[in-house]
């Protein structure tokens, strides 16, 4: 049973649940390479990550959108990942033991993240099983993060109120979109930022945590947002 008035958690899932960096740098690095560009480093991806697939796309070619390949890479990168996206992928140490302890506490738990639907409820499914009940991803139906769109389509899945939930997230979008709803942001730092640039991009220092686990002690503690 819940102990305080929290009931909900909304995930982001890249970098935060799933270190899916190699697969994105790989399905990167595939789909640009097709047309003569050359490869991204590891470090380079977690810093262009976090606006979805399209803005990602944008960011590791010369000219953006306005590059004449554009369309073409970011349709060989979609058919690639969607092939290559479990390769690499796999949970960060920690986190299924920190939701079968949230879970066994009674939260409810949701997925929102600015990778394509598809992949996202795959991976929910395939790594997670029922700890999630809902996932949304970039789809076209409803803006991407850090618009709280889907934030709001989770809860209503969920038939929660924002105050009785707290987002999860371990970047500068995932802040502002806690920001946008408005909930509370619980920022980690073992993901795509560092805890530097969480601070900078406007995480609180009391809502920051090291390593999975820490989470449902924090949790305990947090008081219900009036």
């Amino acid at each position: 049973m819940v102990i305080n008035m929290i009931t909900t958690i909304v995930f982001d899932l890249d970098g935060t649940l799933l270190d899916t960096l190699e697969d994105l740098t790989d399905s990167v690095n595939y789909a640009i390479g097709k047309f003569g560009f050359p490869k991204r480093t590891l470090d380079e991806i977690r810093s262009f990550v976090g606006n979805g697939i399209a803005k990602l796309i944008e960011r590791v070619i010369p000219e953006g959108t306005e590059n004449p390949h554009y369309e073409e890479i970011l349709k060989t990168f979609r058919e690639y990942y969607a092939l290559h996206c479990k390769d690499k992928t796999k949970p960060y140490d920690g986190i299924i033991e920190m939701l079968d302890t949230l879970d066994k506490e009674g939260y409810r738990m949701a997925v929102v993240s600015n990778k394509f639907d598809a992949a996202v409820k795959e991976l929910c499914g395939l790594y997670f099983g029922k700890r999630i009940r809902t996932a949304v991803g970039e789809s076209g139906k409803v803006r991407k993060k850090p618009a709280p769109d889907a934030v709001y389509q989770v809860l209503e899945d969920l038939s929660v109120s924002a105050a009785d939930a707290v987002y999860v997230g371990d970047s500068d979008v995932d802040i502002a979109t806690a920001g946008n709803v408005p909930m509370t942001c619980i920022s980690v730092t073992w993901g795509f930022r560092s805890r530097g640039q969480l601070l900078a991009a406007g995480a609180d220092e009391k809502h920051m945590i090291t390593e999975p686990m820490q989470l449902p002690a924090l949790l305990r503690e947090l008081p219900r947002e009036a």
